[in-house]
């Protein structure tokens, strides 16, 4: 039996559309192209797959059960060709990664020892670095993508997909004296230190911003670092600063000994996820990434 491609792409699109004329607007064929198409496959296979009326085209119940079959092997074929063709790119270009500090091992990861069993010859360029200089790389071209804090709007000329929420909170070492506050104010982390990024980044922004619309001066900075403060967490356990720090992070290693400040407006709602250009395709490899990421943070 010497079964064509694409005579069974014709019986799925015929499917599809119940109709021949459909059917080869689809796949830009002739209508004459579909019809032998599939009388040659009826042929080769010794039984219809359609009953031919007025109303169009309806399978035959013989006719229906190899569609089920061929539908699964077809998806089934498309998905190997895809492979295969991520494999030779990847084995040919770099995929460029741009990932927040913050989220590199938790999201950054996991999907690249993914990408790699399934990818062993891509090659991956890893730039770390918080939201605004990814940003501004993604925007230059120096990064296929960039993984960290959604920005709220996302602008138009950025396609965003959110992966997981993690909120940003105030928080000190357990034992704070300003834990022992009845009722806890913002004015009375005016009188704090604390350790705050540098003015770039947008964490940094949230708290003055907060600050100001409260009519109260500006945070007390005694350290001020050019990052995320996450890595200075055991500054924090040793001293009196208060930090806004990543939710996530509190789940492990020195995060486990902060605390949080219960205190109104001290939690920032933000979405994680990924960002690449709106309009510019994202290489085969970039593509499988972004899925791994994606199924990845499915619960």
């Amino acid at each position: 039996m010497a079964v064509r491609l694409d005579d069974i792409d014709y019986v799925l699109a015929a499917v599809r559309h119940g109709q021949v004329r459909r059917a080869a607007d689809e796949l830009g064929v002739s209508q004459p192209a579909v019809s032998k198409g599939i009388q040659r496959l009826e042929r080769e296979l010794g039984f219809p797959l359609f009953e031919r009326g007025n109303r169009g085209l309806a399978l035959t119940a013989a006719g229906r059960r190899f569609h089920d079959s061929t539908l699964g092997l077809r998806v089934a074929l498309d998905r190997a060709i895809k492979e295969a063709g991520d494999l030779h790119l990847g084995a040919q270009g770099v995929l460029r990664v741009g990932v927040s500090p913050l989220y590199a091992r938790q999201l950054f990861v996991p999907a690249c020892l993914q990408l790699h069993r399934q990818r062993p010859a891509a090659r991956l360029q890893v730039t770390i670095h918080l939201q605004d200089v990814l940003l501004a790389a993604l925007r230059r071209g120096d990064i296929d993508l960039a993984i960290h804090a959604l920005p709220d709007p996302v602008p138009p000329d950025l396609q965003a997909t959110a992966l997981m929420s993690d909120d940003l909170c105030l928080v000190v070492r357990q034992g704070h004296p300003l834990l022992a506050c009845d009722r806890l104010r913002l004015q009375d982390l005016a009188r704090a230190q604390w350790m705050l990024p540098g003015p770039e980044v947008a964490a940094r922004r949230r708290i003055e911003a907060l600050f100001s619309e409260a009519g109260l001066p500006m945070p007390r900075i005694a350290v001020e670092v050019s990052n995320t403060t996450a890595p200075l967490a055991d500054l924090l356990l040793h001293s009196d600063l208060v930090a806004v720090h990543s939710e996530a992070l509190l789940e492990g290693g020195p995060g486990r000994r902060l605390a949080v400040l219960p205190i109104a407006d001290g939690r920032f709602r933000r979405d994680i996820g990924v960002l690449h250009l709106r309009g510019v395709l994202l290489p085969p490899l970039g593509q499988r990434f972004l899925e791994i990421l994606v199924d990845g943070a499915s619960p």
